[in-house]
This record gives structure tokens, C-alpha cells and sequence, in this order.
């Protein structure tokens, strides 16, 4: 057995060697939890930061006239809360999950290709690293340096040598063309090892729904962060090379950076939520003690959506002036796309339906993430209609919508996650009051945030501005808005307390806490290296049922 071997399995025996050859371990493993692990700490630590970035714009636009920063710098933090949170922050901790469980639940040792599994979380952490080194080197040799100002989606001619002076936009770009290899990579990985490493009689239809999800996540980014990439690279010919790709006054467009941006940007919206569906679709089965509601309908509605959901793009682009039939076209494509995602939450709701809820932490937030998905599903219709759009796409209610998406739908299922398997992780229950103090103080926190920031979206406030005039209306609804992010911020601090206290001092989880069903709670927590003894074989979607209830056939749950 190797010393990493020896040093996972046995805590005891890690605790005793040098700290070096620990950290060593650590940087050099190919072990898919430990990626796993490192994709999550590496997010989490980001995550932090995103939220720092928020909290000054919030500070900012607490009253009219307000100068707690300066437009330069509100224009910095703009663009480096967008980029960080979206793809440093949650992509990662995404990934993070998807390298921890899908080999477990499906019987597999590892994933199927290591090295590449080691080098594509490297090549990530160093993107958002590179990212971040702008604030060092952004002006080049002759300057202090800078952060990116330019927005997280980078539109012409913010991006061209004459607004964007020094090398602050070169490393946004360099940032994201690193990382997007890493994510490339990720998902090569996924999809090989969920078609290629499932153990003996876990046929397609009997994976686990989280495994589904991600496959099709994988290949959502093989599709999407292309186009970016390429993107990227006609940005730096443009800056460096004379190139005119962008360039409006040299007969370049303006637009096609958007259509470029944004055929990776709303697939990117799917990327993220497809892995909070698979949590959910994980966690609402074990806490009401039901097998999910149409497992094939389940399936079949994911792959819809990430079918429908490479053709809605422009509808990000309603206000630039496309064609009615471009406008028609992709109206109804987003339109569509409700559909799926609405068979998903019946379903859900249908899993819940009579039976034996427990609400233990876990279950909590993703109760609150069907309550909000579905809202920020309405608003999406309602921003889906070009007319409407057209009114309210440049204001504040489209970011109340987007953030109802990513900090309602994909955080709170994150957060759901993080309690459910992190016994699994640690091998120690979390403490039950902090998270649901946590709950409690996020869910209050984001209803004041985000329920109220459609309110001054609708009285015309528009989206990235830096102050305001006083006596429009919108004075009160900031400051309510504001307010709610000091919630969320201390129900961040106490999620973090919580998993620090229970990972020291919180009680030994043992192999299956939650009484699930799914392989990777009939190893040890946490598990060993080589996850299982003996490569498992099965006989239905829920195999460790099989083993509590063997008296049950399996067409009660097949």
C-alpha cells in the first residue's frame, strides 16, 4: 500500500507525520476525494472573497450619494464579484462534489483518467489565482496594478486597448482561458468515468440521479466553454495581434462579442443548477422516505433542458436591436425550456407528497430551494417575454432574477449538500442547531436582499450604476437590500463555524447516518482509499435498501 494510502486510511498514522510530508500528500494526490476536497476548500475560500466584493457594492448603493468607494473601484469589484463567483466559486465546488461522489456511487475506485483528474483541478486553481494577481501586476511594470473593470461579461470596446489601458483585461482573459481547460478536463473526466466505470448491474437505468445530472452537466461544458475559449483568444488577437474581431470602428461587432459570451453564458446558468438538481434530487428521496418520483421522467426532463437550453442565448440580447424573428425565435425557446424544469419540481413535490418528512438541515434548504427555484422560474418567463424585457432587462430586476437562480436555486442546494455529506467527508456529524441558525439567517437574509431588489428593478433602476439621485424611490428599497446581506454574511460566518467546530469536536458519524440508499454510504466515513474492498454489484437504483430489506422485490423501486 503507498504512503497516501496508508495516510487516508488511517488518521491516526497521518496524524503523526511531518506536516511537509502531509501537505505533500495533499498537492501531489490523484485520489479523487482529496481533489475533491481541495476543489471545495479552494471554492469555499473564493466564495468568501465573492462575498466581500458584494457587500462593498452593497455598501455602496446603501443610499443616493454615497462614497464609500470610488466609481473605479466599484467598477473593480463589479467585475471581479461576477467572475469569481461564477467561476471560481461555484463551478469549482461543483466539480468539487461531482470528483468526491460520482465514483462512489457508482461502484468505481477512481475516476477514470487521475492525472488528468490532478491536472485539471491545478490548471483551475491557477486561473483564479491568475485572476487575482491583477491586483498586483493589472498596470503592467509601470504601475501599481489594477483589477479588471470591465464587467464579468467583458462587452466591446470596454475590453479594447482604448478603455481598457494596462493588463488588467489580460488577466481576466488568461484567467478564464486557463480554467476553462481545467473545466474542459473536469468533464472529459465525468463523462468518461459515469459511461465507462459503473460496477457490475448498474446499467444506465439504474445510476443515481446526481450521476445522470452530472453527465449531462459534463457535456453541457464540453459544448459551452468552447465557444468562450474561442472567444478569448480572438479578445487577445484584437488586443495584441491588429485583429478587428471586435472592433466597431474598424468594421468589427460589438454584438458578436455578445453572441459569443452569451452562447457559454445561458448554458452556463445549466451548468450550475443541473448539479443543485441533482442534490436535491438526492436529498428530498432519503429525508421524506420515498424513492424519487419518476426516475425516468427525471432523466429524460435534464436532458431536455440541456438540449433546449443551448438554443436561448439571445435572450440576453433583447435590447440590442436583433430581428423579430431572431426575438420570436428565442422567445419561444425559453419559453419551452419552462417545461422540463417544471416536471422537475412536480416531481419533487410528488416525492414529498405523504411522505415521512424529516426536516433535519439538509432537507430545510432544499424545501426553501423549491419555494425560490420556482419563483425565479416565473420572473425567468416573465424576462423570457421580448416586450417585457425590453422594459426591465438593463435593471435591477433581471440581477433579482439571476441572483433568485444562482444564490436561491444553486446556494441553497449547495448548502444542502455540504450537511448531507459531509459526515460522509469528515466522518463527524455537524451540529444541528448551527445549521439550521444558518438556515434561518440565510433564508431571512436573501428574501430581504432579492424579494425587495426586484421592487426598485420595476421603479427603473438600472444595473450597474455607481450612485443614484435621491427622491426617485428607490432609497428605502437599497437600504432593506442591504440590510439583507448583512444576514447572509453572518449565516456564511456560522456555516463555516459549523463545519470547523464538527469537523474537530462533533460526534463520529459511522458508515450511514441518514439511512440512504445510494453506494457510497455502504463504505466508511470517510472512505479509504480505494473505496471499496470488493467492487460492488446491484440490482436496483436504491442498492443499499436491498441489503436492509431484502424481503422487498425489486419491483417496488426498480
Amino acid at each position: 500500500m503507498s504512503t497516501e494510502s496508508i495516510a487516508w486510511s488511517t488518521p491516526q498514522v497521518a496524524a503523526q507525520r511531518p506536516v511537509v510530508e502531509r501537505l505533500h500528500d495533499w498537492v501531489t494526490t490523484v485520489d479523487h476525494k482529496r481533489l475533491g476536497i481541495l476543489y471545495i476548500l479552494y471554492a469555499l475560500v473564493f466564495l468568501v472573497i465573492g462575498g466581500v466584493e458584494a457587500t462593498v457594492l452593497r455598501i455602496q448603493l446603501i443610499r443616493p450619494h454615497n462614497d464609500f468607494v470610488s466609481p473605479q473601484v466599484f467598477n473593480r469589484m463589479f467585475t471581479m464579484h461576477g467572475t469569481t463567483m461564477i467561476f471560481f466559486a461555484v463551478m469549482p465546488i461543483l466539480f468539487g462534489f461531482a470528483n468526491y461522489l460520482i465514483p462512489l456511487m457508482i461502484g468505481a475506485r477512481d475516476m477514470a483518467f487521475p492525472r488528468l483528474n490532478a491536472f485539471s483541478f491545478w490548471l483551475t486553481a491557477f486561473g483564479g489565482l491568475l485572476l487575482y494577481f491583477s491586483f498586483v501586476g493589472g498596470d503592467g511594470l509601470y504601475g501599481a496594478g489594477n483589477a479588471p473593470d470591465v464587467g464579468w461579461f467583458a462587452y466591446a470596446p470596454l475590453t479594447s486597448k482604448t478603455f481598457s489601458v494596462g493588463h488588467s483585461t489580460d488577466f481576466w482573459t488568461l484567467s478564464l482561458l486557463v480554467s476553462g481547460f481545467g473545466s474542459i478536463g473536469t468533464a472529459i473526466n465525468i463523462i468518461t468515468t459515469v459511461l465507462c466505470m459503473r460496477c457490475p448491474g448498474m446499467t444506465l437505468g439504474r445510476m443515481p440521479l446526481l450521476a445522470w445530472l452530472n453527465l449531462t452537466m459534463a457535456g453541457l461544458v464540453v459544448l459551452a466553454i468552447s465557444p468562450l475559449t474561442a472567444a478569448q483568444l480572438m479578445l487577445l488577437v484584437d488586443r495584441y495581434l491588429g485583429g478587428h474581431f471586435f472592433d466597431t470602428q474598424a468594421g468589427g461587432s460589438a454584438v458578436m462579442w455578445m453572441h459569443f459570451f452569451w452562447v457559454f453564458g445561458h448554458p452556463e446558468v445549466y451548468v450550475l443548477v443541473i448539479p443543485a438538481f441533482a442534490f436535491a434530487s438526492e436529498i428530498i428521496p432519503v429525508f421524506s422516505r420515498k424513492a424519487i418520483f419518476g426516475y425516468p421522467v427525471m432523466v429524460a426532463a435534464t436532458i431536455c433542458i440541456a438540449f433546449i437550453g443551448m438554443s436561448v442565448w439571445a435572450h440576453h440580447m433583447f435590447t440590442v436591436g436583433m430581428s423579430a424573428a431572431g426575438n420570436t425565435f428565442f422567445v419561444l425557446s425559453t419559453m419551452a425550456i419552462a417545461v422540463p424544469t417544471g416536471i422537475k419540481i412536480f416531481n419533487w413535490l410528488a416525492t414529498i407528497w405523504g411522505g415521512q418528512i424529516d426536516f433535519k438541515t439538509p432537507m430545510l434548504f432544499c424545501v426553501a430551494f423549491l419555494f425560490q427555484f420556482l419563483i425565479a422560474g416565473l420572473t425567468g418567463i416573465m424576462l423570457g417575454a421580448a416586450p417585457f424585457n425590453w422594459q426591465l432587462g438593463n435593471s435591477y430586476f433581471v440581477i433579482a432574477h439571476f441572483h433568485y437562480v444562482i444564490v436561491g436555486a444553486i446556494l441553497f442546494t449547495l448548502f444542502g449538500a455540504f450537511y448531507y455529506w459531509f459526515p460522509k467527508m469528515s466522518g463527524r456529524m455537524y451540529n444541528e442547531a448551527l445549521g439550521k441558525l444558518h438556515f434561518w439567517l440565510f433564508v431571512i437574509g436573501f428574501h430581504l436582499t432579492f424579494d425587495f431588489m426586484h421592487i426598485p428593478g420595476i421603479l427603473g433602476m438600472p444595473r450597474r450604476i455607481y450612485t443614484y439621485e435621491p427622491g426617485r424611490g428607490w432609497d428605502t428599497w437599497n437600504l432593506i437590500i442591504t440590510i439583507g446581506v448583512f444576514f447572509q454574511a453572518a449565516g456564511l460566518l456560522v456555516f463555516i463555524g459549523n463545519l470547523l467546530w464538527s469537523y474537530r469536536r462533533g460526534k463520529v458519524a459511522g458508515s450511514d447516518p441518514w439511512d440512504a440508499w445510494t453506494l457510497e454510504w455502504s463504505t466508511t466515513s470517510p472512505p479509504p482509499t480505494y473505496n471499496f474492498a470488493t467492487i460492488p454489484a446491484i440490482k436496483s437504483r436504491r442498492p443499499l435498501w436491498d441489503l436492509k430489506h431484502p424481503e422487498d422485490p425489486d419491483w417496488q423501486y426498480e
